[in-house]
């Protein structure tokens, strides 16, 4: 709402003709104007609304002697709110107000103001007028340039950068898309220097709530407008606002995110149907790759099958008890990093994974390129980069595909400090090894051979003694059974006697390198089995 304050009235040329100068409510003169009231009547206050600005010379006023009129009297502007009282000099008092209606405004905190020049009251309200008017006409102005800019903006079907583009342009501050992760997608900076707008964002970022849909943090400076509804939630718009933003900021804050919920609609839209055509070209690439409607399809969907070499990824989102990336977003990063990184991919969903093909040239070095799309993907989400091994041309692009399977089952669920953001067979070890074997039924009977009997314990004891995680967590300590018991918040004497309960059940001796080998291999083993049945 255009407002002018009682300070920028003050300001005008024909008050600053009239000498004016505050003599009590100094506080309240940052308070809007709605209108202006020339009056000497004692019962202004039925006439006046909230924001109302009284111009009097006092001629009606209560006798000075009267210091309860006079306080009643301003009692009845605080009451309707009014922005502040004016008064002329020369017409009742030639110099100094009545003590008693000073002190009535300092205590209620109504702006009182006097002024040493006799002046016109018709041109004091004529000025404010015109310049509330022009403070609402420029609004317009304003409004109408956001909603031609969003307007033309969800015509042109535009996306996030240049829906953000509109947002910096029309805002002048930074602007950041963040994910319901708290983890920036997009950022562009403001006008301004804004170094370290970023810094330490997602641990920030979740200690800001706001009411309603869009809202102030005064602490960081951010406004806030929720991506999605209510109920589902998918990111949040913050614009750089270091002070309280304007209906105008509110406006283009919230205009956007309705843009960024209509483009995310389309593009979920197009992102279905792209990706069941690419599940489709991808099965037909792994069956018969050599098929004239599988090539056609692929030049179709811009995909290059002819001389060129193959690399299979697998994404998938880590179980951390937190909640999961959405996949239709995982996938947009997905095709937005293979599009920066200027390199064909096919891109699908099965099951719980996104699974990708690269398409590359025989000069290009695909493992670099898988390492910088799994970079990118690993700063944005929290999930598993699995790669195959680079094949030749199509008709290695089953295996390729099945390999990153493979790796991604064998990868490790929690993410370790000196993980790797993409992981390959090379990088796994024994669980790399393993995952070759898939669901072998000879491996299967070498795990029941081992670990049965402690499963088998364990399940008749309850939680009173758990021999299977004890085990687990020796061979995670091979070096300190002091802090194997201490992972367990075990003493160490508690510690002890499961160790020799395992020994005790399994017939063997821990301290035996070919058993505990061998007890390990069948714990990973179990646990990739059991990965794989969930």
């Amino acid at each position: 709402m255009a407002q002018v304050t009682l300070a920028e009235a003050l300001a005008l040329p024909a008050f600053r003709r009239a000498a004016p100068r505050v003599v009590a409510g100094r506080a309240g003169l940052e308070r809007p104007i709605r209108w202006v009231h020339a009056t000497e009547r004692v019962d202004v206050g039925e006439l006046l609304r909230s924001g109302d600005l009284v111009l009097t010379m006092g001629t009606g006023l209560p006798p000075d002697s009267d210091q309860e009129g006079l306080r009643a009297f301003v009692q009845d502007l605080a009451e309707v709110e009014s922005v502040g009282l004016v008064v002329e000099l020369g017409g009742r008092w030639d110099a100094e107000l009545p003590p008693a209606l000073v002190d009535a405004c300092e205590a209620l905190s109504v702006p009182l103001i006097v002024l040493a020049n006799e002046t016109r009251f018709a041109a004091l309200a004529q000025e404010i007028g015109e310049r509330v008017v022009d403070e609402q006409l420029a609004e317009l102005r304003d409004a109408q340039r956001v909603h031609e800019t969003f307007t033309e903006l969800s015509f042109g079907q535009a996306g996030p950068a240049e829906i953000l583009e509109a947002v910096q342009r029309l805002a002048g501050g930074p602007v950041v898309v963040e994910n319901a992760q708290h983890r920036p997608l997009d950022y562009l900076a403001g006008s301004e220097d804004m170094s370290g707008f970023l810094d330490g964002w997602p641990a920030r970022s979740k200690r800001v709530a706001v009411s309603g849909r869009t809202g102030w943090d005064e602490g960081n400076g951010w406004l806030v407008t929720r991506l999605g509804s209510t109920e589902q939630i998918w990111g949040r718009l913050v614009i750089g606002s270091p002070t309280p933003p304007s209906q105008r900021l509110i406006a283009v804050a919230e205009r956007a995110a309705a843009a960024l919920a209509l483009h995310r609609l389309h593009d979920r839209d197009r992102g279905n149907l792209m990706r069941r055509t690419h599940q489709e070209i991808l099965n037909g690439l792994q069956t018969d790759p050599d098929s004239p409607e599988v090539l056609r399809r692929c030049e179709l969907a811009g995909f290059p099958a002819r001389r060129r070499r193959f690399l299979g990824l697998v994404v998938r989102p880590r179980i951390t008890g937190h909640p999961q990336a959405d996949p239709d977003e995982l996938a947009a990063a997905i095709v937005r990093g293979a599009h920066a990184l200027r390199v064909p991919a096919l891109v699908c969903e099965a099951e719980r994974d996104l699974r990708v093909l690269i398409s590359v040239t025989p000069s290009a070095n695909a493992d670099a390129i898988a390492d910088r799309l799994g970079s990118r993907l690993a700063q944005q989400h929290d999930v598993i980069v699995a790669v195959g091994r680079v094949v030749p041309d199509r008709t290695g692009i089953a295996r390729t595909m099945m390999e990153a399977g493979q790796v991604a089952d064998a990868a490790p669920q929690a993410r370790r400090v000196l993980d790797p953001d993409v992981h390959r067979l090379e990088d796994l070890h024994l669980r790399g090894l393993l995952a070759l074997f898939g669901e072998d039924e000879r491996l299967q009977l070498f795990v029941d051979r081992e670990l049965s009997p402690l499963k088998d314990h364990d399940r008749a004891e309850g939680a009173r003694t758990d021999l299977l995680a004890a085990l687990r967590a020796l061979l995670r300590h091979p070096a300190s059974k002091t802090d194997a018991a201490a992972s367990l918040h075990l003493s160490r004497a508690a510690f002890y006697d499961r160790l020799a309960k395992i020994e005790d059940v399994l017939g063997v001796d821990l301290d035996d390198p070919d058993v505990r080998v061998s007890l390990h291999v069948a714990l990973v083993a179990d646990e990739l089995f059991s990965r794989a049945e969930n």
